[in-house]
């Protein structure tokens, strides 16, 4: 087989016109396996094929990337580092992106190598031509070129190499292009900040965390709002956060959340804003959070009850997140009458609003009332079960509603809000004492999708699996329940056919 790839190698050389060689050595790559491919191609010279990328035919730079695509995926990167560098620092500046996108592919291969990443490093020409690509006009290019500076910034020499040395200077260049250039190496930034204290530390030592922070208050109110989003990325990491709080950007953004009524264009950076905080309480501490920054906690119970979807559809989102934690469920409940209104909107928002909304409504009610077995104090079971009961006269029957209707979500949603509260002993004293749900549960003929199925068997196994479950439910239900999970979720009832001719 190298033999006869050899040979089509010199045939596509020796042509003028090379689209049907180039077909058959494509055809023949493709029919040898990618693990046997390596020892077939090792010996071989690709600078035909590399060289055939210069042409205005579009068919035949498509084909000499395929080819080039399946070889070298079969060659070590550090072969790629000692032969190709060269030819793959070329492709960076073609005009064609499937070439560009190949080349950053293969970098990327070399990056991630310990062995070939020195040749990358020593060579200053190559690393410009991948911060350049972040400038590239199509985005699938960009994004493989912050991969692969990514992927360089994990080890020292690869951060020293990019913030302390001239290329720091060709960094700024780029963003100079444009806003969604810069936002692009901000990207990258807020990804390497990440990584450890010490990479974060290389990052504000270039000036770049200390420039989005500055975007972050600035006057154009489309900036501040990419802004906000990069600032919540960069706090979810704990030195992320800590240097934040440092920085008084906490603050900033608290007070701005207190100055947004006064501004008519708060509406855009707004939910980034209450989204930031969001992260923030879910990762350190929603009492500490709510608590110094009640502007905050406020600005979320108002957009839950917002009549702008937008708002309202946050508000629920940041709710869920606040009550996803025991800590979270106390300082809601310590609102009183706030949490009160706030959960009668979920309800009526889960009947009667958009579909969107409506999910997320049913989605945010489920994250307040799960709790898990180890959490069951009788303190928080009665918070939980005051809540399902402020939803509506009936809640049971509200949900059920919902869960009959012809939407699959809403369905689904529905049946979440009924696993959560069937690990919990009064959801289960709710299900006895309502008529014919036991008959709900074990019907499969309600539930249509797959999605459906499995949210009905998470529904029994929660139900099965409860340690109150016997005592509650009774012996004969929890056989029923228990045949229902050793069917498993697709369980099909086999019906006899009856013929009306009898048998042959």
């Amino acid at each position: 087989m190298a033999a006869s790839i050899e040979s089509l190698l010199t045939e596509i050389a020796s042509v003028q016109d090379p689209v049907e060689e180039l077909q058959s050595l494509k055809t023949a790559l493709l029919s040898i396996p990618i693990s046997a491919l390596r020892d077939a191609v090792s010996g071989q010279r690709l600078d035909v094929i590399f060289s055939l990328l210069n042409s205005n035919s579009r068919e035949q730079v498509e084909l000499c990337v395929d080819i080039l695509e399946r070889i070298l995926m079969a060659l070590s990167p550090v072969h790629l580092a000692h032969n190709y560098r060269a030819e793959l620092q070329g492709g960076l500046k073609h005009n064609n992106d499937a070439v560009k996108i190949l080349a950053l592919t293969q970098i990327g291969r070399m990056v991630e190598n310990p062995d070939a990443v020195t040749e990358i490093l020593s060579n200053d020409g190559l690393l410009c031509a991948i911060i350049q690509s972040i400038g590239a006009e199509k985005m699938s290019v960009a994004k493989q070129a912050i991969q692969s500076l990514s992927k360089l910034c994990q080890s020292k020499p690869g951060l020293d190499k990019l913030f302390q040395s001239d290329l720091l200077k060709t960094i700024k260049d780029v963003m100079a292009i444009d806003d969604l250039v810069r936002y692009r190496i901000y990207e990258l930034v807020v990804e390497v900040s990440s990584f450890s204290p010490i990479s974060f530390g290389y990052c504000v030592n270039s000036g770049l965390v200390l420039q989005l922070l500055g975007e972050l208050t600035g006057d154009d109110v489309l900036i501040r709002v990419t802004a906000a989003e990069m600032v919540t990325n960069l706090a979810q990491s704990q030195h992320g956060r800590q240097f934040l709080a440092r920085q008084g950007i906490m603050d900033k953004i608290s007070n701005m959340i207190k100055g947004a009524d006064t501004d008519p264009f708060s509406s855009f950076y707004l939910p980034g804003f209450v989204k930031f905080f969001g992260n923030v309480a879910i990762m350190d501490s929603p009492q500490q959070v709510c608590e110094t920054y009640p502007a905050f906690q406020n600005k979320v119970f108002e957009m839950v009850l917002d009549p702008d979807p937008a708002m309202t559809g946050v508000g629920l989102d940041t709710l869920g997140l606040l009550g996803t934690s025991v800590e979270g469920k106390q300082v809601l409940q310590k609102t009183g009458e706030k949490i009160k209104a706030v959960l009668v909107r979920m309800s009526q928002l889960a009947s009667t609003g958009a579909t969107e909304l409506r999910v997320r409504s049913l989605e945010a009610i489920s994250q307040l009332l799960k709790l898990e077995p180890e959490q069951q104090t009788e303190d928080l079971l009665a918070l939980t079960e005051s809540w399902f009961k402020l939803l509506s006269k009936e809640p049971m029957d509200m949900i059920h509603k919902i869960s009959t209707q012809p939407f699959p979500e809403l369905h689904c949603s529905a049946l979440c809000i009924f696993t959560t509260i069937a690990s919990q002993p009064w959801g289960q004293r709710l299900m006895m004492s309502t008529p014919g749900f036991m008959e709900f549960v074990l019907d499969r003929s309600t539930s249509h999708t797959k999605d459906a199925k499995d949210a009905k068997f998470e529904l029994v196994g929660a139900l099965i699996n409860s340690s109150s479950a016997t005592e509650i439910l009774g012996s004969q239900n929890c056989l029923r329940l228990k045949t229902y999970l050793r069917e498993g979720p697709y369980y099909v009832t086999a019906v006899a056919a009856v013929g009306t001719e009898g048998a042959n």
